[in-house]
């Protein structure tokens, strides 16, 4: 996936997008020569790289140092920049100074969270040159407005309020919209009504795509097991046994052995 318009063209071909939220350079590089259509670097970075306990503490020069280091590993691949925590709420300048940093780190498009009090930026954004993807329903910049993770959209209300946001968010100018924790069949008829892409997590099976942090796929947190995440890779536990196995042959001498040594 090369441009905006690919996501595009897979929604109306009736072909699922696949995108996964990577933060460093040595694992964009395996995302560049996978199959993977295209990749967020997600503030989600405060987080997984940086052990906060929300998203929160992402700033732009972080998810700028971040971005140009994925954007160098996949190379070809779209890549998606997330705009931190009130990087929209500070005016129309302050705002455009972010996503100058995000755009000029490499990023091919940002993410924005919400819609309410949004809309107008975005369409300046986009009039701007700067394609936008919105992200509604578990929004973790709102997390203690929301409080905690909780599946949202469920009260009839709820349900459509977030009808609506998408519908402004794709007449704001949003290329796709990421739908996140909310209930399928809600989901369902989001995508259904919306003529860009949805891409799904924890949203059922029925959105035009799906996203997932790579540590969670591939099993990085033992711990770490909500209901929509499904693990394809044990990697906890590969990675400590390879930790022991190295102290092991240290010990033992068996490493470094012969092959390993300089004439």
């Amino acid at each position: 996936m090369k441009t905006v318009l690919d996501f595009q063209k897979k929604k109306v071909a009736g072909q699922k997008i696949t995108m996964i939220t990577c933060y460093d350079y040595t694992f964009a590089k395996i995302i560049g020569e996978s199959q993977v259509d295209a990749i967020l670097v997600g503030d989600s970075l405060a987080q997984i790289m940086h052990g906060h306990s929300t998203t929160l503490n992402a700033s732009t020069a972080l998810m700028a140092l971040h971005t140009s280091a994925v954007v160098k590993g996949a190379a070809g691949k779209f890549v998606v920049a997330d705009m931190p925590f009130l990087s929209t709420r500070k005016g129309l300048k302050s705002s455009m100074d972010q996503v100058e940093k995000l755009m000029k780190a490499g990023a091919n498009a940002i993410k924005i969270e919400g819609a309410d009090d949004h809309l107008e930026l975005i369409r300046h954004i986009v009039n701007s040159g700067v394609p936008v993807m919105g992200h509604l329903g578990l929004t973790p910049q709102s997390i203690h407005q929301l409080g905690g993770p909780k599946i949202q959209g469920r009260a009839e209300s709820a349900a459509l309020k977030m009808m609506n946001d998408a519908l402004n968010l794709e007449k704001a100018g949003c290329f796709s919209l990421v739908l996140e924790c909310v209930p399928a069949k809600l989901a369902e008829d989001i995508t259904g009504k919306l003529e860009i892409p949805t891409i799904g997590i924890g949203a059922g099976h029925n959105t035009d795509g799906q996203i997932l942090v790579l540590q969670d796929l591939l099993g990085m947190n033992k711990e770490f097991r909500p209901k929509f995440l499904k693990k394809y890779l044990n990697g906890h536990d590969l990675i400590t046994n390879a930790l022991n196995a190295y102290v092991t042959e240290t010990e033992n001498v068996s490493f470094p052995a012969k092959e390993h040594e300089y004439e």
